[in-house]
């Protein structure tokens, strides 16, 4: 209700049941305005942002968070919002490569907090103009400790192709990215030569493990689930799936060796009126504290480097961001995959099939 309206009503007003009630519509309408909602991804990536950033947030700003869960990369949907003007949503948990994607078309905005000290003290690697990193995570090759007692486990993706020399049920990812890598690195491709990605060589390399590759699996979930009830020896999965299973109490080992990693970020929808209350809410999640204590709920890494110091050393090893984790991995080319991921499904799916 605007101040004008509200004026109207009270002009209108007659008898003092409309005066009194009046207050009380305004009191709600200004407990709305301090209210925002924003997509995450759900699960215990829910629960762990409701710990570190949302109920502190409302408890130093007066300023609520909804966490709403939806699919992954929601990119329609919020393409969507914004033709519409129908804001679901004022911001959005995506992965970056989602957020340079709607950047491009015009579905997200500009944060201007590059220069924010709250922002400033992330790397500045995780700060785009259109997003604020929020945790990085990774894709690792995990294994069955229990499967390799006295013999040497997998360590690379080399090691994940060697079925001869190291033999045990074997699963993978039913999509090209990530996959694309593995291969490539397993076939000799050095880190830094990965990008652009040579697909003949890849597939060539894939056609050499693909006999031997038990599951194709399809979310993160699964993955976990096969860690945990031993049907693989050895699979590809992003490193907070692994450690679910871990936490479980599955005997599963990580190897490092040439990991795959990228970033989530907070953005703004383009448009919404509360835009400046997402913002707000941004600079509060960069604390180092507080993206220490999302590390217990999610093993992904935190975007500033201070929360290090806030995190036990035994959980900073699994961590992405860890620095000896990071310098062994392979950040994710997304300008190579906007251009190249329509090609490469359709000739990934293809390639299952034949």
């Amino acid at each position: 209700m605007t101040a004008t309206t509200r004026r109207a009503l009270l002009k209108a007003a007659t008898g003092a049941p409309v005066a009194l009630g009046a207050p009380m519509i305004w009191r709600k309408a200004s407990a709305q305005d301090r209210r925002i909602v924003v997509r995450d991804s759900g699960g215990p990536f829910t629960k762990g942002f409701s710990e570190a950033f949302y109920k502190p947030f409302r408890e130093a700003t007066g300023i609520e968070v909804v966490g709403v869960a939806s699919t992954h990369e929601p990119t329609a949907q919020i393409r969507s919002m914004v033709e519409t003007k129908n804001f679901v949503w004022d911001g959005a948990e995506i992965s970056i490569a989602a957020v340079r994607q709607l950047a491009a078309g015009g579905f997200v905005e500009r944060h201007g907090l590059e220069n924010d000290p709250a922002v400033k003290q992330l790397s500045p690697e995780f700060i785009d103009p259109y997003g604020v990193g929020s945790n990085v995570y990774a894709t690792i090759l995990a294994y069955r400790r229990d499967r390799f007692e006295g013999r040497r486990p997998p360590q690379s993706w080399a090691d994940l192709w060697d079925v001869r020399g190291i033999p045990g049920r074997r699963a993978m990812r039913k999509h090209p990215f990530d996959t694309i890598e593995q291969a490539l690195m397993a076939d000799g491709v050095p880190r830094d030569k990965v990008y652009p990605c040579d697909l003949d060589r890849a597939f060539k390399s894939l056609d050499r493990i693909k006999p031997h590759v038990i599951t194709w699996w399809t979310g993160g979930t699964q993955a976990t689930q096969m860690l945990i009830s031993g049907e693989v020896d050895m699979v590809p999965t992003w490193v907070a799936r692994a450690q679910a299973a871990i936490d479980e109490g599955a005997p599963v080992g990580v190897s490092w060796e040439g990991n795959i990693w990228s970033y989530d970020s907070w953005c703004i929808v383009k448009g919404t009126p509360k835009a400046d209350l997402v913002r707000e809410f941004i600079k509060f999640t960069c604390d180092a504290k507080r993206q220490a204590a999302f590390t217990p709920f999610v093993s992904n890494g935190p975007t500033n480097p201070d929360a290090f110091r806030f995190i036990d050393p035994k959980k900073a090893a699994s961590l992405p961001t860890a620095p000896e984790n990071k310098a062994r991995g392979l950040l994710i080319d997304d300008e190579y995959w906007a251009k190249n991921k329509d090609a490469a499904i359709e000739r990934f799916n293809g390639w299952l099939l034949t």
